[in-house]
């Protein structure tokens, strides 16, 4: 995308006032009041936890710098973000996920390469992270990742005689029919494995997209700057990436076939885990805690999402990850003590912090190559590593349109190439508002 002049200009001005902002804070001392920066900070999590890991930071103690922290709801965050600035009260930083990333946008500083050079942010972060890169510099520094991931019921495997879950999304073909039972009329009395419905099925629309990007699509993806709908593409291979995930998704929930395991008649698939009823459940890190204290009799393990069989070729590992930032707002007159204060909260020490109170990965490298002696960890951690996700302009928006997508070939209202020429099309049309 070709860059205007008065947007070079603005870029070399913050790049000025980046980098001596940056020097004189560091270089400065204890200061008077007068000199401290008060910054706003919003964000979804709960302010408590937020503070408990703020006041163990080194930016607590930075005399020169004042942090507010805001505590909002995830479902009002947006409409109040934009009513605030529209008033000329926004906060100076928001702790961002990155599928509110591009409608988010023209709202925040692009933090010129110049001060914070790519080279730099492929070193420190997993490549998730690079979502936050512009052709003209960085929107967010990462902090976290919160990676999909297989959870599994142990006494179900034992019962059957299995070791261990699938490594591999072709093997749960043969799995299914040895898990699932039904009772004389063909009714689901225990399921194998919850796809091929879409409202039913926790984290529907995170696992779809772990399928359709280990098929081969970004989904949405940057061309030549502009963010594009790469769904219908089909990338010179044999079969349209699209057309595999889809293919394999609605398999299961297909009476006639010999692995059925999943209708919309079952319950929601975290309530069917949580009271054994389901083998196999893909969920969040985030969720273990959760689904430990909502049953803690449930004797359950987890491992990594499942891949697909090109992985066995040497294909590299993707699973979905759901990536927290921390960004700049444009509206923000304290630009130099911002940018410090995102520096802190993307460090090792508040990355750490922020991974640990959440029960999820850090987003650095230096954090995950380090031993793990707890349990979960490093099957946590190796997920962070070969997470993905994508541009998503709008959750909500693109959750509806993967629904219709899926609902219209399990229920036969189209063929597959059509309902995904059709998602594609509508995803075009979020991309352009």
């Amino acid at each position: 995308m070709q860059q205007s002049k008065f947007q070079l200009i603005l870029i070399g001005v913050f790049t000025v006032f980046i980098v001596i902002g940056v020097i004189l804070f560091a270089m400065s001392g204890r200061g008077s009041s007068s000199k401290i920066a008060r910054l706003t900070v919003w964000g979804t999590m709960q302010q408590p936890i937020f503070l408990n890991i703020y006041d163990q930071s080194s930016l607590s103690k930075n005399k020169n710098i004042a942090i507010t922290y805001v505590e909002k709801s995830p479902n009002t965050f947006d409409s109040e973000f934009v009513n605030a600035l529209a008033e000329g009260r926004g906060p100076d930083i928001i702790f961002l996920t990155h599928d509110s990333l591009l409608k988010n946008t023209n709202r925040l500083i692009v933090i010129p390469y110049d001060s914070y050079s790519e080279r730099t942010f492929k070193d420190t972060f997993v490549e998730e992270g690079e979502l936050f890169l512009t052709p003209s510099g960085i929107l967010a520094l990462p902090i976290t990742i919160d990676p999909l991931i297989m959870y599994w019921n142990r006494d179900i495997f034992t019962s059957a005689g299995i070791a261990e879950p699938p490594a591999f999304w072709d093997e749960f073909f043969k799995l299914s029919q040895n898990l699932t039972l039904k009772d004389g009329a063909f009714n689901i009395k225990r399921s194998t494995i919850a796809l091929g419905e879409y409202s039913n099925i926790n984290n529907a629309k995170e696992i779809f997209s772990a399928l359709l990007m280990q098929a081969g699509t970004p989904i949405v993806a940057r061309v030549n700057g502009i963010p594009t709908s790469l769904l219908s593409e089909k990338f010179n291979l044999p079969i349209q990436p699209a057309t595999s995930a889809l293919s394999f998704y609605t398999e299961f929930s297909n009476p006639s076939k010999p692995h059925y395991s999943w209708n919309r008649s079952r319950p929601n698939s975290v309530d069917a885990f949580l009271v054994g009823d389901l083998a196999v459940y893909f969920g969040l890190a985030s969720e273990l805690p959760k689904l430990k204290l909502k049953n803690p009799n449930l004797n359950f393990d987890i491992k990594a999402l499942p891949q697909s069989s090109n992985v066995r070729t040497g294909e590299r590992k993707v699973t979905f990850g759901r990536m927290l930032g921390a960004a700049i707002v444009r509206n923000s007159t304290k630009v130099s003590p911002a940018f410090a204060a995102i520096l802190e909260f993307s460090s090792a020490n508040f990355s750490k912090r922020f991974a640990e109170v959440n029960s999820v990965s850090p987003a650095r490298r230096d954090l995950l190559s380090q031993y793990q002696a707890d349990a979960f960890k490093p099957v946590v951690y190796s997920s962070a590593l070969s997470a993905k996700a994508w541009l998503d302009p709008d959750y909500a928006g693109t959750s509806s349109i993967f629904e219709n997508l899926i609902e219209s070939v399990t229920g036969g209202r189209l063929k597959m190439e059509a309902a995904i020429t059709g998602a594609n099309s509508s995803i075009t049309q979020l991309l352009r508002k």
